[in-house]
């Protein structure tokens, strides 16, 4: 194996395979580089002089500037390193001619799936209980463990996904919060829902049912804690009921085309650019290739990658809603006195990535090369098939909570430092590097390290659409093993 890869043949730093020790020397694409200094694997080495100012080149794009003069052969990162960004652009939709034709004939175009009374397909048959109000998180964990001493042949899991939010909210911060309380009831991975209230609370039951406008009256049921004598007892009674009929459920043979994977990244190396997020992109061709939905987020880790989701817009009218998707943001930041470009994190710093446009061209991998089909707001529903964006921040719990309101049943999510944490839906963790995978097995799902050993990004790729499928079929996940379900509204106004 290679000590290092320039990704890129106009690059003018590679990425070290394996630590570098000063002195090493790096022969590749004709060059020879002597390393000024120990380089720790992930992070860049210069192939070349770089004058104070000029770009630091990394995938075929400026990663930022040199705030000195770098010497080939020096370690390139935040010491010697800035960021070219700035606020607001002028875009231009320049856009392109020809995406890259994905042969998927040879795979597998279906899988075994929950279809519902409305017509959406779920991969896994759990039953959820759904606090209005986090004054009532206690009582649904409670009525949670209860209802699993219940629990027959056919049902996955009972999950209680509490959270802080439903009162003391104003304007749109308490819109969202309805809204991804009504997505989650919505989704076909329940098939039984209690939706658990208060009574007092602003984003009541009550307000709740005028934003379900297609739900199966059997399937999705309501109680109010203050309007019983034990509230516990008699959730756990709707909650057997439910029970009994969601295990008369059977899986039937579904078109992958019903599938829609959400792709999301956290604990991102120097890596994750090169294995993972590429692995996750060839994925998402093949899966829009065979009539497929993915959603692609966390739009702050687009910056500074963005015009290259801009010109794969089908229209002129997506890439206008795709403009507005990142200077909203971008608006969003500076609404609250923050610096916009105040990422990455210690982690991916500690990794290997050293700017934001270094994570966002690493991120972005994650699209693949097809086209963008959809751009959509925080906590809606997604309506095209194909590749998706998605309005909601970096934050992974948040992130992946959006991703699964929206529709995901299966949510990919690439680490170079790993996660325990899981998504409503089915989390699939997928390592960057080997050694993560080998440390964390029981954290991690599926190895995209191996391109850097005995693997091509494009067999990889059907690797993973294989391992997804049987996902989709019912095999489960490592968080699912262990229980993992994690919920997180994202909180963006005053609290009363």
């Amino acid at each position: 194996m290679e000590k290092c890869l320039r990704i890129n043949k106009i690059d003018n730093v590679a990425v070290a395979i394996e630590a570098l020790k000063k002195g090493d020397a790096v022969s590749f694409d004709g060059l020879s580089v002597i390393a000024k200094e120990d380089i720790p694997a992930g992070h860049k080495i210069a192939l070349f002089d770089i004058k104070k100012d000029e770009s630091v080149i990394k995938y075929a794009a400026p990663i930022g500037r040199a705030k000195e003069d770098i010497i080939a052969g020096s370690h390139v990162h935040t010491h010697n390193l800035a960021t070219l960004l700035s606020d607001n652009l002028e875009y231009k939709y320049e856009p392109v001619k020809d995406i890259k034709h994905v042969d998927a004939s040879e795979l597998k175009e279906t899988f075994m799936g929950y279809v519902r009374k409305n017509g959406s397909v779920g991969v896994r048959n759990e039953i959820w209980i759904i606090p209005t109000v986090g004054c009532v998180n206690n009582v649904a964990e409670k009525i949670r463990d209860e209802a699993k001493k219940y629990l027959k042949a056919g049902i996955d899991d009972v999950v209680a996904f509490t959270h802080p939010y439903g009162c003391s909210q104003l304007g749109d911060d308490q819109e969202n919060t309805r809204k991804i309380l009504v997505d989650l009831i919505s989704h076909p991975n329940a098939g039984g829902v209690l939706v658990l209230g208060l009574g007092c609370e602003n984003s009541n039951i009550n307000e709740l049912k005028k934003y379900l406008t297609d739900y199966d009256e059997e399937r999705v049921k309501f109680w109010v804690s203050q309007e019983c004598e034990d509230e516990i007892e008699e959730s756990v009674k709707i909650l057997k009921d439910l029970i009994d009929k969601a295990s008369k459920d059977k899986r039937e043979e579904v078109s992958v085309d019903k599938l829609i994977i959400g792709l999301k990244c956290g604990g991102s190396d120097g890596f994750s650019g090169i294995t993972a997020n590429p692995t996750v992109g060839g994925f998402s061709d093949l899966l829009v290739a065979k009539g497929g939905t993915t959603i692609l987020t966390e739009v702050p880790e687009m910056f500074g990658a963005e015009t290259l989701l801009m010109n794969r817009c089908k229209d002129e009218a997506l890439f206008e809603k795709t403009v507005d998707l990142i200077n909203n943001f971008k608006d969003y930041f500076r609404k609250n006195d923050q610096v916009i470009y105040e990422n990455p994190s210690p982690g991916n710093k500690a990794g290997g990535i050293s700017t934001l446009e270094d994570k966002s061209l690493g991120c972005t991998q994650k699209s693949g090369s097809s086209y963008v089909c959809g751009v959509l707001e925080y906590s809606e529903k997604v309506k095209e098939k194909g590749l998706n964006l998605l309005s909601a921040p970096g934050n992974d719990l948040v992130a992946a909570t959006a991703l699964s309101a929206s529709g995901a049943q299966i949510v990919l999510f690439t680490t170079g430092r790993g996660t325990p944490f899981a998504a409503p839906a089915p989390t699939v963790k997928i390592s960057s590097n080997t050694p993560l995978y080998e440390k964390k097995k029981n954290w991690i799902d599926f190895n995209a390290g191996r391109v850097l050993e005995d693997k091509t990004i494009d067999e990889l790729s059907k690797d993973l659409y294989n391992y997804v499928l049987k996902v989709a079929s019912g095999e489960k996940v490592l968080s699912e093993v262990h229980g993992f379900h994690d919920f997180a509204i994202f909180k963006q106004g005053v609290t009363l």
